[in-house]
């Protein structure tokens, strides 16, 4: 797995798990503050009826009749109460009333529970000791999860604790609000994860895309492909590509320098051989026409020589291009009748005829200098190979999103052995008629075109004899 990757996995596994624990605390604190938030206007409900009822029995016992009435008319209210999304119908407070022994002398719950001992319940026993009292109890046993609050107050007389009044209020409604709101906490967790995840995307790609660009040019470099430094910005990973690329070229250059004088020198070397074996024998008395034969050589030589230097400088301008200078729409079948005029006469010396079949003009986009040199040199060696007074052909269409020029001779076909060699540098194989071998550069110089046009160059044997250079180019 990729580094870039297993980073993005840990910040997503980190960020998703941190949202999911904060949920969690969050939901489980909410129900804490929302007993909190009931039990506080309780302990106001608790000490202000506890005033009231000191207030009734400080002259007499307590009037349970008629608190046990005023209660009824208040349950029988009908509230139609909306509180939010709640809807609330009646009121479903308790309070009941203990002496100062915690024996219950009043029960709003129709008496339900008068004269039981609660000197036990937490609410009135912490109250009877002088202790802030509350408890939690069970609102019916069959709902283990729904309960109900109480909160006490002293009822004080002259300073003297003559009983506790204790409120309660149940925590169905509480429930149903704090259902709700775990929900919606749980869904804006959700939201603000994804969000976070989303950043953490766009983090990761805004990283890894230019890393990605990056591996893939120094692949390409190592495949030996023609591509240019991509954009990787302002940044490190910029300033690493520039780096790397500086680095190709330094090593490239002195690569490239190295071998190609080595092969200048190893090739350079044949006609320089003859040169100055014909001039030494110059130098000797000999007839005229045996001088006229070594001076014949001697030019003959020494332009091999001058075309072999001329073509290496050509493929060393175009190897060292990493894209055409000027582009224009190129019109191939001028460019490919232009490339056939050009070696009318070398044709004609051979009685060799060119026939051309050109569908349509198609245009492409390039230079089209560069692109008639290609046609020529391809037509070049069609002639070469060919036996005098065959025909070359020369066809122009095309094959899906691309035009195809086609070069089709009748010569003797490529041996198997050369197959693979053909566009290597100063790789050449001997003229049927001379038995001399050219520069070997021509293909190397039209693949490098093909190749800065965005296509590409392929030579074959025919199957009825002969050869096919196909050159394909995407159309503009």
């Amino acid at each position: 797995m990729k580094i870039r990757t297993r980073i993005f996995l840990l910040f997503a596994t980190i960020t998703a798990c941190g949202f999911y624990f904060l949920v969690d605390w969050v939901q489980d604190d909410l129900r804490q503050r929302y007993l909190e938030s009931l039990e506080e206007p309780l302990v106001d409900t608790a000490n202000v009826l506890a005033a009231i009822v000191a207030q009734d029995i400080a002259r007499r016992p307590f009037p349970t009749p008629t608190w046990r009435k005023l209660f009824r008319e208040i349950y029988q209210r009908n509230l139609e109460t909306r509180i939010y999304q709640l809807k609330k119908y009646f009121v479903d407070m308790r309070v009941y009333v203990t002496d100062n022994q915690g024996i219950v002398i009043f029960d709003s719950n129709e008496g339900r529970d008068e004269g039981k001992d609660y000197s036990r319940w937490n609410d009135v026993y912490r109250t009877l000791n002088g202790e802030y009292g509350a408890r939690s109890s069970e609102e019916d046993p069959r709902y283990p999860n729904r309960s109900v609050i109480y909160v006490a107050s002293p009822i004080l007389i002259d300073g003297q604790l003559k009983g506790v009044l204790s409120v309660g209020k149940p925590t169905r409604n509480l429930d149903r609000f704090l259902k709700d709101a775990k929900h919606k906490v749980a869904i804006a967790g959700w939201i603000a994860a994804l969000g976070m995840l989303l950043v953490v995307f766009v983090l990761y790609r805004w990283v890894s895309q230019p890393l990605q660009k990056l591996t893939d040019y120094v692949q390409a470099v190592k495949n030996g492909q023609r591509v240019t430094l991509p954009q990787l910005g302002k940044n490190e990973i910029g300033l690493m590509g520039s780096a790397l690329e500086e680095m190709r070229v330094a090593l490239d250059g002195k690569a490239y320098v190295e071998h190609y004088v080595q092969t200048l020198t190893h090739e350079i070397k044949s006609p320089l051989a003859a040169i100055q074996g014909a001039v030494e024998l110059l130098q000797e008395d000999m007839a005229s026409n045996d001088r006229q034969r070594f001076l014949a050589n001697i030019r003959q030589e020494s332009g091999r020589a001058q075309q072999l230097v001329e073509r290496m400088l050509q493929l060393v301008e175009l190897e060292n291009r990493m894209t055409l200078q000027k582009t224009e729409l190129i019109e191939l079948g001028a460019v490919t009748r232009m490339a056939i005029e050009d070696v009318q006469l070398m044709a004609a010396a051979r009685t060799i005829s060119i026939e051309a079949t050109i569908t349509d003009n198609y245009e492409v986009k390039g230079d089209a200098f560069l692109m008639q040199q290609a046609i020529s040199n391809l037509l070049n060696n069609a002639i070469a190979f060919s036996k005098t007074g065959a025909v070359v052909e020369v066809q122009v269409h095309k094959d899906d999103h691309h035009a195809v020029i086609k070069v089709l001779d009748q010569g003797a076909g490529i041996p198997k052995y050369a197959l693979d060699k053909l566009f290597e540098r100063f790789y050449s194989l001997q003229r049927p008629d001379t038995g001399k071998k050219s520069s070997g550069l021509g293909l190397s110089l039209v693949k490098e075109i093909a190749e800065l046009h965005g296509g590409r160059i392929q030579v074959s044997n025919r199957s009825e004899g002969g050869v096919v250079a196909r050159l394909s180019l995407p159309l503009s």
